[in-house]
């Protein structure tokens, strides 16, 4: 039985903060921790799994699995409703104290963000078509990350900030990261679309040399 999510306007640090407060017990699935973080968490999920491309050559293959990790994610955030995972996956049994601790790590690092992160350009976040659009950019850009160029200087840098921006902007509603992470996406097609290029002229200069 799929569960969705219900669109929501509450700050992901409220989010967060309930998600807190709702889980009991030693341990917590899973499947049960994405229906409690809802829309946020796993909006919250895709920013971290950018991390480790935020530097300008990432280590390769890390972004094939990564990618595909953010692009099922975001397929869940489009269809509204939890992402496909395996569900030995789903079920899996975590420590609820240690995750509280975690979770609450992370809360510090949420406030400070929301210090200078807020609504605005509601327009672009505050529908659900807005986010089940806005959903398909976090899965193309997943598709961009994907890219096996790992070597390639900004290959993985540009998509993953695309990806952390409009995530950010999604969980907070803040239109104007949205509108920077689209940016980031065209800027990505326009340094793939010039290393496709620089490849084409290299090519016919070998050609024209051995050919």
């Amino acid at each position: 039985m799929q569960i969705q999510f219900e669109d929501t306007r509450e700050s992901l640090h409220s989010a967060l903060t309930r998600a807190i407060e709702q889980i009991d017990g030693a341990t917590i699935t899973l499947r049960r921790l994405l229906v409690l973080v809802g829309e946020h968490g796993l909006l919250f999920l895709c920013a971290l799994l950018t991390i480790p491309f935020l530097i300008p050559v990432s280590i390769p293959g890390v972004s094939t699995v990564f990618g595909a990790a953010i692009i099922l994610i975001s397929i869940g955030i489009t269809l509204n409703r939890l992402p496909w995972l395996p569900d030995r996956l789903m079920d899996k049994e975590l420590d609820a104290a240690k995750l509280k601790g975690i979770l609450r790590r992370g809360l510090d690092v949420v406030a400070r963000v929301e210090a200078y992160v807020k609504p605005r350009y509601r327009a672009l976040t505050g529908s659900a078509m807005a986010n089940r659009i806005n959903g398909l950019a976090l899965i193309f850009a997943g598709l961009l990350l994907m890219a096996p160029l790992g070597l390639v200087p900004f290959s993985n840098t540009l998509p993953a900030f695309a990806i952390l921006l409009l995530a950010i902007g999604m969980a907070q509603r803040d239109g104007l990261l949205v509108i920077a992470g689209y940016c980031m996406i065209v800027a990505t097609l326009v340094y793939f679309g010039v290393l496709a290029w620089l490849a084409f002229v290299a090519g016919q200069g070998l050609y024209g040399v051995f050919g």
